[in-house]
């Protein structure tokens, strides 16, 4: 028995064990706010894009959950149907549906727009959570470098070419998944496609930054329409959108530098609990132009305050993207 409590209280045992508990007290610290109110959203028509993986998908699963009639906005299909399948399963709720749209194309995006209007005269709410980051230089369909494209341009005109459902559904909201990266981010006038020159993170901030000064620009806008629209930081959390960077996407690499990222970065059920706020929180019903992480109000970088560049921003957006929909037989 006492060589047995000898070998307990050994430093071979004991400093494992100690480091252990700190690794995951650390993990649990790391997941940041929840949203714990409940709240029924039966009777609400929901549009979540890239959402058959991550923080869309928990988005999805959290929100069928509660009821609500969720359309899943995605580029692949395979995945999607899948996610459907298993998040039915498990709530119980039969009004989740696939639909495609590939924000690295503006023709599908305006397909998936016309699609969804000739099926629901309302939309609650929308949330715009796809994106790309930090992946080699590659173009949209349209031409737009991938990150601004996907990150911005596609919600972008989804966004608008849902307002008057948004409107005619109000009190309604719109939610732009942003990233704390978008106060490192600078909105490139003289070469905002990444035509002169990219590089791949910079090209990342400038797409988040885009997010905010769209939410800002889009605020001003609505005013008086009882139609919000928030952005926020959902942490750095364990998804897919961290396929291209090298040490994730290297075997090897992965291998050694996953188990020590691991304590500080967030599940995708947590890292979807600010955008579970800023929806669904009836504290924010009047809410618009702000910007949220961990649950709670935020400050953002001065460049995110810069309303000329909003405005600027939004004029090159709209000439882009010409956001005009189209009809279907």
């Amino acid at each position: 028995m006492c060589i047995f409590t000898d070998f307990l209280l050994s430093p071979l045992v004991v400093w494992p064990l100690l480091i252990s508990i700190a690794v995951y007290f650390i993990k649990d610290l790391m997941q940041g706010g929840k949203f714990n109110k409940e709240t029924d959203e039966k009777g609400k028509v929901v549009i979540v894009t890239g959402s058959n993986t991550g923080i869309g998908k928990e988005t999805v699963r959290e929100l069928a959950r509660r009821g609500a009639t969720v359309y899943m906005a995605c580029r692949d299909m395979k995945k999607c149907e899948e996610a459907r399948e298993e998040i039915v399963l498990e709530t119980k709720n039969k009004y989740v549906y696939c639909r495609e749209c590939d924000l690295a194309s503006l023709d599908s995006v305006r397909k998936f727009v016309a699609s969804f209007k000739r099926e629901q005269q309302k939309l609650h709410i929308l949330i715009n959570n796809a994106g790309v980051m930090r992946c080699p230089r590659s173009v949209t369909k349209d031409g737009f470098e991938l990150q601004l494209g996907v990150n911005h341009m596609g919600h972008f005109l989804l966004t608008n070419l849902l307002l008057d459902v948004l409107k005619g559904s109000a009190p309604s909201r719109i939610i732009n998944v942003s990233s704390l990266a978008h106060t490192r981010g600078e909105i490139n006038v003289g070469d905002l496609n990444s035509e002169k020159s990219y590089n791949e993170g910079g090209a990342y901030n400038q797409s988040k930054l885009a997010n905010i000064l769209f939410t800002r620009e889009l605020a001003k806008r609505l005013e008086g329409t009882s139609v919000t629209v928030n952005a926020l930081h959902p942490g750095v959390v364990d998804t897919e959108i961290f396929r291209h960077m090298g040490f994730f996407s290297n075997f090897f690499a992965n291998l050694i530098f996953r188990p020590l990222f691991w304590p500080f970065i967030k599940t995708a059920k947590n890292g979807a609990q600010t955008t579970l706020y800023a929806a669904l929180d009836p504290d924010l019903a009047e809410t618009t132009g702000k910007y949220f992480s961990d649950c709670n109000l935020k400050d953002v970088a001065a460049a995110a305050t810069d309303d000329q560049m909003a405005k600027w921003l939004w004029a090159v957006s709209e000439k882009w993207t010409r956001p005009q929909i189209i009809k279907l037989d």
